[in-house]
């Protein structure tokens, strides 16, 4: 016969509150065994935690093309604005 709701419910507690308990315990092994690791290997936090390459800042860009009008710049990257997009010659919009 299979267990009713309310007891499978206490069940999952039980369980849930030895897993728990084991988990406290091989946690403070676990860090025990790493602080050792990087006491013996002189390991610093980038050592461990760095994801391998740093990543370069990118910038807005310098702008390239000035509205005369306006003086709204633009980098020449992306989608060009509505005042220069029809511009067959954008030499004459040059910062």
């Amino acid at each position: 016969m299979t267990p009713d709701y309310k007891t499978l419910l206490q069940q999952k507690a039980e369980i849930e509150a030895r897993i728990a308990e084991v988990l406290k315990v091989e946690k403070a092994d676990v860090i025990a065994k790493v602080r050792a690791l990087v006491a013996d290997y002189n390991l610093t936090a980038d050592d461990v935690f760095s994801s391998g390459k740093r990543k370069s800042p990118v910038g807005a860009g310098v702008a390239k093309y000035r509205d005369p009008a306006t003086g709204a710049t633009w980098t020449g990257r992306g989608k060009p604005p509505n005042w220069i997009k029809d511009a067959v010659d954008r030499t004459a919009f040059e910062v």
